[in-house]
């Protein structure tokens, strides 16, 4: 174990919830430039406007600034209940990273912080959040509720698997969605943080299992994590290398350059195969490339909630 790499871990992580906040207020600031100062504090208290509702509480003063319809909402409101999953396999602890920082995350890192990110915004909504964790166990399930108390124990969570190598070497990907889909009852917006590598191989079972996640009309948002420079392009150096497997241990010694094609072409087919069968069961599949920022996940996120709502 590098010792230095687990503190710069334990480091980047021991506050998620002000790290994630960071992102958040990046993420609006980015959306509303300097005339729209101070719209962050209120984006918490407001939702969205949507056609057909009542424009009684419309609050006409945001408007004002930022040309869109949003209503105020209220202490008593939960109108989203959400429900975050999260793939604990080793291969999410792909890439090594030495110093990790928000512009330098392996899978789990990305995944974490993406989660307590949109926990930020979830909690400031006013919105109920539940979370489970998987690799070769079914490491942890939290059903949705919306106190701070419960908020503190899920950043602990994360913070948890973020700070820690996983020891699994396996991946139970669609034994486990399929008794996560028997714990959410309540109509929920499910999110999952995945790479899609799994020991178990028959496809059916794990597209199977994505559908079940469907069940009770809940809405689900595939977030396919890939480190895109190495495990979709495998953009390596042409010396000799040993590629090891770390969940199953099997390794090849070989010349990047003589499978570069071949490993391109084959996982590209995989992506479109989950693209498809996605878009079947009608789940919204997102590819993130965890050398990218949180953008795109909260992006997501919004056109999801406002469609869900």
């Amino acid at each position: 174990m590098d010792v230095r790499s687990e503190l710069h871990k334990a480091q980047l992580f021991q506050n998620l919830e002000l790290l994630a906040n960071q992102i958040v207020e990046g993420f609006i600031s980015g959306i509303h430039k300097s005339p729209f100062h101070g719209f962050s504090a209120e984006f918490a208290e407001h939702k969205i406007y949507n056609q057909g509702e009542s424009t009684r509480h419309i609050d006409w003063k945001l408007f004002a600034k930022t040309d869109r319809l949003y209503t105020k909402r209220f202490e008593d409101e939960t109108n989203l209940r959400c429900h975050m999953i999260l793939d604990n396999s080793a291969s999410m602890y792909y890439p090594e990273v030495k110093n990790p920082s928000i512009e330098n995350l392996n899978k789990i890192g990305f995944g974490v912080l993406a989660i307590a990110t949109l926990m930020q915004v979830l909690k400031k909504q006013r919105d109920a959040v539940g979370l489970s964790i998987y690799s070769d166990n079914y490491d942890f399930h939290s059903s949705e509720k919306n106190s701070e108390r419960h908020f503190q124990m899920l950043y602990s969570k994360l913070n948890e698997v973020a700070s820690h190598q996983n020891a699994s070497t396996t991946t139970k990907t669609y034994t486990y969605l399929h008794q996560i889909a028997e714990k959410i009852h309540r109509r929920s917006l499910i999110f999952l943080f995945t790479d899609m590598f799994q020991t178990e191989t028959e496809e059916a079972k794990l597209f199977e299992a994505l559908r079940h996640l469907k069940y009770n009309k809940h809405a689900v948002v595939l977030f396919h994590l890939l480190d895109y420079e190495h495990e979709l392009n495998f953009d390596f150096d042409n010396a000799p290398k040993r590629f090891v497997d770390v969940e199953t241990g099997a390794h090849v010694d070989l010349y990047a350059d003589s499978i570069k094609k071949t490993y391109a072409e084959k996982v590209m087919q995989y992506q479109e195969e989950l693209k498809l069968k996605c878009a079947q069961y009608r789940i919204k599949y997102v590819g993130v490339d965890i050398k990218s920022d949180f953008s795109q996940v909260l992006n997501s996120f919004m056109i999801e909630r406002q469609k869900f709502a």
